[in-house]
């Protein structure tokens, strides 16, 4: 094979991701009640412009159409989350219109030679459970437990692949500490509890469903960052940036591999809130962590980019990234007192976020040689994308989207991986996200990261050009040096 081609391995698998309520719409039919995020939306200034989930891409009537356009596109699997609030309305009975849904969705994945990979948590929590405390109180993590159950049971012999949590950095630090996310709390000890009872359910889940049949492969999804000092010889900077590697890596790495948490980050706390500290700790019972700990199949690494910080501010520091409305906010990092964002000259997307390929290699390598390679725990990419401004043009009759950048981005993430790859580490798949343009958490509607576009008025899908590049990549299996604007072919 020549140096301009480069081969996936075998076994690799090329997929999309998506979640339930960015993409299923439905919001309120056939027994689905409110969660989290349908309350949230309704809250002044939360989400920008308004905007809610209570259509979004329609997928819950278009999921046939929507799988027709993977199978066009070569996936080899594709990503979805159960929507709790479907399955279990108001953390109550049992809705079989709910499971059924998933059933007719998986079942037409498999008619078109698709893998279904299950995630149970995707941030979309009955509403009414949030009313009992959320993921602050210990119920909600066997309550999770119970809904797992029922998902599968009813889809146990359809799906082999079940992701527990996506992000729990997201569904704790953002959602009870920052106030960006639902329910949109500011309390550094609701994120600690938070983060805990997220991670003992995942550990509930991964016993009850290894103990039901030990063949299925069971993994969690982290989203991870490479965090980068200004100065690596300044003290100050190398120690912003192993805060932000704690509070964002090894807060969940830790206790998942090793079976505690990072002695470091916890004295990090407890310098700002003692009482938080405290509170947390009292909320950890003997045996959690053994149970958090138990062997996992997959770990999903989910990266969109890196932090570059340091103790001190720059001079022309960037805007922020996370932030959509004018709504009150405070750092999702409990301890972040003297850690300053700089900017390094890379170019950003439309989220302001950098663009940085290589750290998705440093990051698998890290993970690889620090957790998952001792523990035998394969590695996926699970997420990793970007939005752009999209423009939909018509051009000799035909509907176009000519994202350029996110095609760059595409390859030259999948690049990263392979070199991964070649130096050792076992990664066995790529998730781009998303397959479809959708609702973006606070960011409403704003922000395009699909490789489809989806017009919301009508819901007309449009393969953009990144969608068009991923599927040569897929056809071939390997990823080359072609030129720009040589390679799309409708």
């Amino acid at each position: 094979m020549s140096d301009a081609l480069r081969a996936f391995p075998r076994n690799f698998l090329f997929g999309a991701a998506t979640a339930a309520f960015q993409i299923e719409g439905a919001a309120f039919e056939d027994g689905r009640t409110a969660s989290i995020w349908d309350a949230f939306c309704r809250e002044p200034g939360a989400v920008i412009n308004g905007d809610n989930g209570d259509v979004a891409c329609d997928h819950y009537h278009r999921y046939g159409e929507d799988v027709a356009l993977m199978k066009g596109l070569g996936l080899d699997t594709y990503r979805f989350s159960v929507s709790w609030s479907r399955v279990r309305p108001d953390a109550g009975p049992l809705n079989q219109k709910g499971l059924d849904f998933y059933k007719r969705l998986v079942d037409e994945l498999r008619d078109a030679d698709i893998l279904p990979w299950l995630t149970l948590y995707h941030w979309d929590m009955p509403q009414a459970l949030q009313e009992r405390g959320g993921w602050t109180v210990r119920e909600s993590s066997d309550l999770f437990t119970e809904y797992a159950l029922d998902v599968y049971d009813a889809l146990g012999d359809r799906v082999d692949i079940w992701t527990t949590l996506n992000e729990p950095w997201c569904s704790s630090f953002l959602s009870y500490t920052a106030g960006i996310h639902a329910p949109g709390h500011y309390s550094i000890a609701e994120g600690m509890l938070a983060s805990h009872h997220l991670l003992l359910g995942h550990g509930q889940v991964v016993r009850e469903l290894r103990g039901r049949d030990a063949g299925k492969n069971l993994g969690i999804t982290l989203n991870l960052t490479v965090p980068d000092p200004v100065d690596p010889q300044n003290e100050g900077d190398r120690d912003a940036a192993r805060r932000i590697d704690g509070q964002f890596n090894r807060w969940f790495l830790d206790p998942i591999f090793r079976g505690s948490y990072p002695d470091d980050v916890v004295d990090d706390i407890r310098v700002v809130d003692a009482a938080a500290v405290e509170t947390w700790q009292a909320a950890i019972r003997p045996g959690d962590l053994e149970l958090i700990s138990q062997p996992i199949d997959s770990l999903g690494v989910n990266y969109y980019h890196g932090e570059f910080v340091g103790a001190q501010p720059d001079p022309n520091p960037p805007l922020p990234g996370e932030a959509p409305t004018d709504r009150p906010g405070r750092s999702p990092f409990p301890a972040a007192e003297g850690i300053y964002w700089h900017d390094r000259g890379l170019p950003r997307t439309s989220m302001n976020w950098e663009v940085q390929p290589e750290g998705l290699t440093r990051l698998l390598r890290r993970v690889s040689d620090e957790y998952a390679a001792a523990a035998g725990t394969v590695l996926y990419v699970t997420e990793n994308g970007a939005a752009y401004d999209d423009e939909l043009v018509v051009e000799d009759g035909i509907s176009r989207v000519k994202d350029a950048e996110r095609t760059q981005f595409l390859r030259a993430h999948l690049s990263a991986v392979l070199d991964a790859a070649d130096a050792g580490v076992d990664v066995r798949g790529y998730f781009y996200w998303s397959l479809l343009d959708n609702f973006e958490w606070a960011w409403g509607y704003e922000k395009r990261f699909g490789i489809v576009h989806v017009d919301y008025d009508t819901q007309v899908r449009t393969l953009k050009d990144s969608a068009l590049e991923y599927r040569r990549v897929i056809a071939a299996r390997a990823i080359d040096n072609a030129p720009e604007g040589a390679v799309l072919q409708r």
